[in-house]
């Protein structure tokens, strides 16, 4: 875990500065997470972190909407905690490297 050792983390692990997120880190953040990624996972990482960058929060169901815009079909709240145990927006946000998500719900 090369890149992810260079980098500052919060007691959490989340990143301190999400300009310090990359790929390869993301990719280390998976393995940590214990996720195997499929591309359906990156496109949620990339899609949080697009959010984040511009100013939004996304929750879980603006995740759900985007991917069944991205997949083409409709995406279930079960497929996403299939993919991300740990809540979509939650372990989205940490792999993709931004701040620790300050919302209470799921919506």
């Amino acid at each position: 875990m090369a890149a992810l050792d260079s980098v500052e983390r919060t007691e959490k692990g989340y990143l301190v500065d999400i300009n310090d997120w990359n790929e390869e880190i993301a990719a280390e953040l998976f393995a940590e997470e214990e996720i195997d990624p499929t591309q359906e996972h990156w496109d949620v990482v990339k899609y949080v972190r697009e959010e984040v960058v511009g100013g939004d929060e996304p929750n879980e169901r603006g995740i759900m909407k985007a991917m069944g815009k991205i997949w083409g079909r409709k995406v279930k709240s079960k497929e996403m905690y299939e993919m991300f145990p740990g809540m979509p927006s939650k372990q989205g946000l940490k792999i993709g490297g931004c701040p620790m998500s300050t919302r209470k719900g799921g919506y």
